[in-house]
């Protein structure tokens, strides 16, 4: 589809699930994308770590995309950059620090030099054809968190990115109700928000509240303390760094991200009294109440520094009975069973666990429904668009809207092309979408082949055949090699009974093709195996001719 005089909405990404945002702006032929996210793997895609959108749609059409306009720097929202956009091959624009971090993405690909990065100053605009972007800062748990006004002939555009509001922020200046007020004033046509804590009866709450919490918490302790949360969390790492200095402790950063995050703020003038990261090696030699430990790997990933370090595998930082790992951060819903096993492992080492549930220590980066009133009261839009959440939150911020007298409310999904005006909104079309999957250092799509074959395998198991044959009968004893088939308890006696199965489909196969025998065998023995075991491993069998 082309926009024609129109303004179109179309998400590819971000809209019945939360992470890998990608949203386009249509107008008058032209478009633009807001946000290129990715989002981590579940157990659906073995052996993969980065799920990444499907970008079929606008790489046909990328002579008239104007750009991409990043709201903030979260992996949701820039992730995919360093692997889709050279496809795209289209310029970028983002504020200083968001632009900082995807410098850095760009330089370890190697297109620095090919893609053009624009740095657009806080509260600066972006006129991309019929399009002009204006930033609009609102508080969220990342430096620069943006809502974007987007100015086109047919109306105005409030797209909110993840939001919050903090009357007591610490980092960044985030717009006020009188200037969202102002803006609402100016008429918008559509609100396009988040909805990832519309179930949140309550305000998400102040990082100033966090601050105390945490202080207090740690003054409690005697040994070492970790403290854990997302490295992009630069009020969080602020406070943390505060923290530290308040209970007369010296701070250790572990995690690369945390190095990366924090030199990037500081050279765009933030976080400018953090204290200096100590070396792990003199961190180890400090009395056990003189330190906290600043970490990654709150949600449980394998390779990050609080699973290395509750695992014991970490070379030099060690917790010992009585140390105390604080999770400054919300669980998120699919990383149950990572954080589980990191947890369970610090527990076994005699280290104790305090989250959110035991002490206020953590406030979310999105919008309760207290807040969600009152952005809705300010902004006054014409028509409700929640995006950033699975169905029931996207359907539930509709129904939020309708109460709160939001005249008319659609519910995308990726794919949906929706008409915004004139006389909107209308679903006017679908469009192919989908997911890519980064395996290794390979894009494939997340439904072909390969995840396919690498499921089937993972389930069931294979079994590889040879069969040495001359002249239409077995040279030798067929070779069998079992791999992930639960008969490791009767392996002889499993094998004995396919060679016997094996015999005889040669047998009755003795006049017919190799092609054919080969294919009875492989029938019988993943019959046979499907008889032993309930699964139907995948059976190969090769002919070797003596």
């Amino acid at each position: 589809m082309t926009p024609k005089k129109e303004l179109i909405f179309l998400p590819l990404g971000g809209s019945g699930e939360i992470g890998m945002n990608v949203n386009l702006y249509g107008c008058d032929g032209k478009w633009i994308m807001v946000d290129l996210g990715m989002t981590f793997s579940d157990p659906q895609y073995p052996g993969i770590e980065l799920v990444l959108p499907d970008l079929e749609f606008i790489e046909a059409r990328r002579k008239d995309l104007l750009g991409v306009v990043l709201t903030h720097a979260h992996e949701d929202h820039i992730g995919a950059i360093p692997y889709l956009i050279s496809e795209l091959n289209v310029p970028l624009y983002a504020t200083p620090f968001t632009a900082g971090l995807i410098r850095k993405k760009l330089e370890e690909e190697g297109l620095d030099k090919d893609i053009k990065l624009h740095v657009i100053e806080n509260d600066g605009n972006v006129e991309l054809g019929p399009f002009n972007c204006r930033y609009v800062p609102l508080a969220h748990s990342i430096l620069e968190g943006n809502a974007l006004v987007i100015e086109t002939p047919y109306g105005k555009i409030f797209h909110t990115g993840d939001w919050k509001l903090d009357e007591t922020p610490v980092t960044g200046e985030p717009a006020s109700p009188e200037e969202l007020t102002a803006i609402g004033d100016e008429g918008i046509l559509a609100l396009v928000g988040d909805s990832t804590n519309v179930f949140n009866p309550r305000a998400s709450g102040s990082e100033q509240g966090v601050r105390e919490g945490l202080e207090d918490v740690v003054r409690k302790q005697k040994g070492r303390v970790v403290i854990t949360t997302f490295a992009s969390n630069v009020g969080r790492v602020k406070t943390i760094g505060e923290v530290a200095k308040a209970t007369g402790r010296e701070l250790l950063m572990v995690g690369r991200s945390l190095h990366r995050i924090v030199e990037v703020a500081q050279a765009n003038g933030y976080l400018t009294d953090f204290p200096k990261s100590i070396r792990e090696d003199d961190a180890m030699k400090l009395p056990r109440g003189k330190l906290l430990i600043l970490s990654t790997g709150t949600q449980g990933e394998p390779r990050a520094a609080l699973s290395r370090i509750a695992e014991g595998s970490h070379p030099r930082v060690r917790l010992e009975t009585g140390d105390t790992v604080i999770y400054s951060s919300k669980e998120i819903p699919g990383n149950e069973v990572g954080i589980a096993i990191v947890q369970n492992a610090l527990a076994r080492a005699g280290v104790n666990i305090i989250t959110e549930r035991q002490a206020h220590v953590h406030v979310s980066g999105h919008p309760g429904i207290p807040e969600l009133e009152k952005m809705y009261g300010w902004i006054r839009p014409e028509i409700s668009v929640p995006v950033h959440g699975e169905q029931r939150h996207m359907e539930a911020h509709a129904k939020l809207a309708k109460r709160l007298k939001v005249p008319r409310q659609v519910v995308p999904n990726n794919g949906t092309a929706i008409r915004l005006a004139p006389n909107g909104p209308e679903i006017v079309e679908h469009v192919p979408h989908g997911r890519l999957v980064l395996d290794g250092d390979v894009i494939i799509p997340a439904d072909g082949q390969t995840i396919v074959e690498r499921r089937r395998l993972a389930h069931n198991g294979y079994i590889a055949v040879t069969l040495p044959l001359r002249s239409g009968k077995l040279a030798a004893k067929p070779v069998l090699h079992v791999q992930g088939v639960p008969v490791e308890d009767d392996m002889d006696d499993f094998l004995s009974e396919c060679t016997e199965a094996i015999e005889n489909a040669i047998k009755k196969g003795k006049s017919k093709s190799a092609e054919t025998v080969a294919e009875a065998v492989r029938m019988g023995v993943r019959r046979l195996a499907r008889e032993w075991t309930g699964k139907k491993p995948i059976t190969e069998v090769q002919i070797v001719e003596v």
